[in-house]
């Protein structure tokens, strides 16, 4: 699948960017030719840059001599649209990573996200289109959010899906798809590095409400999503994985185990949701199964297929709906490595 490739990865140095790229890079589906980290922060590129300079990835050509090399960085931000285009020219696919993600930052800064969740994603199908890159395909990683949105995260993400899925029309060379998921263990700014940073102080762990409920997905399994839609999604698609659920209180207490430390209530941020959606009431009646994961199929009758096969959804799919007890969500915990006495043992810090 990305064998002799050349994977563009905006927003490459964020916690799914880098779990994508050290997956690609490990082979397992076929050696890349080129692997491009696009992105505006140079110190993390730089932090990026010196963890595969001191681990064996595939081959030692892998680091350094930067555009001689298996792995490249290139500074840039993908709301310029003269550097979305020396970066996409090169790409065979294009993974759309880039984003601002924090929803009360979001909410502040609205502005901000519009530009670089929409005109972002813009850019790169303008680029695309009016320069005739020769990309094969072009996927946008959205969230959970993008699905009935109440937050300003959740409103340009879903802009994000729609600005790629419509390209389809015009670009009938290249596959625009999205995957979309929801909260990913561990990753920056979502709840476990904090209750986790919060217990090693002694607590108190702030609790929005008790009974919120989320999905819970690995990096991994977020990545695996990726690719999965990578090699099997049609043009104008949303993927999403089927994904296990569970409160928050029970994610909390899991990892507090029987150590003393106390939960406060502190109440819902501005702009959240009290229960994930991954597809909504309305998306559900073209939404069918495809394996391990769910398919949204397009809404632009252009795109849509002559023989659709069945629904597989009868109603929105939330987290609320398939809620792991405590001991399933300890057990999830503790499978993924999150538990605080794994944590505590590991050199590394919790992301790759």
């Amino acid at each position: 699948m990305l064998k002799g490739k050349t994977i563009l990865v905006t927003g490459g140095t964020g916690s799914m960017g880098q779990t994508f790229v050290h997956r690609v890079l490990s082979g397992e589906h076929g050696v890349p030719r080129k692997v491009i980290v696009f992105s505006r922060d140079e110190a993390k590129q730089h932090d990026m840059r010196l963890r595969y300079l001191n681990r064996s990835v595939t081959t030692d050509e892998v680091i350094f001599r930067n555009f001689m090399s298996v792995l490249e960085f290139r500074i840039g931000d993908v709301r310029s649209y003269e550097e979305v285009c020396s970066a996409v020219r090169d790409a065979d696919i294009v993974v759309n990573a880039a984003a601002l993600k924090q929803v009360p930052t979001c909410e502040y800064f609205p502005a901000q996200a519009l530009a670089t969740n929409c005109e972002g994603p813009h850019n790169i199908v303008r680029a695309i289109r009016e320069n005739g890159y020769p990309v094969g395909t072009v996927i946008g990683i959205s969230t959970d959010k993008a699905c009935k949105p109440v937050n300003v995260m959740g409103m340009t993400k879903a802009l994000q899906e729609r600005i790629l899925i419509s390209a389809n029309v015009l670009d009938t060379k290249t596959r625009y798809i999205c995957v979309r998921y929801g909260n990913v263990l561990a990753s920056r700014g979502s709840v476990i590095p904090l209750f986790l940073e919060q217990i090693s102080h002694g607590g108190p762990v702030t609790i929005t409400m008790p009974e919120m409920t989320r999905f819970l997905l690995s990096l991994d399994e977020a990545v695996d999503t990726v690719f999965a839609a990578l090699k099997d999604a049609r043009r104008g698609e949303t993927y999403i994985p089927k994904a296990p659920s569970a409160t928050v209180i029970d994610i909390a207490r899991a990892l507090i185990g029987k150590r003393d430390v106390e939960t406060k209530i502190v109440g819902v941020r501005p702009g959240e949701k009290v229960h994930e959606i991954l597809v909504s009431e309305e998306e559900a009646h073209h939404c069918i199964s495809r394996g391990a994961y769910l398919a949204i199929q397009p809404m632009l009758p252009e795109l849509r297929q002559a023989r659709a096969p069945r629904n597989a959804l009868t109603g929105e799919y939330s987290s609320a709906g398939s809620v792991l007890g405590a001991k399933a969500t300890a057990a999830l915990l503790r499978k993924h490595g999150l538990m605080p006495d794994q944590v505590a043992g590991r050199r590394e810090p919790l992301l790759r």
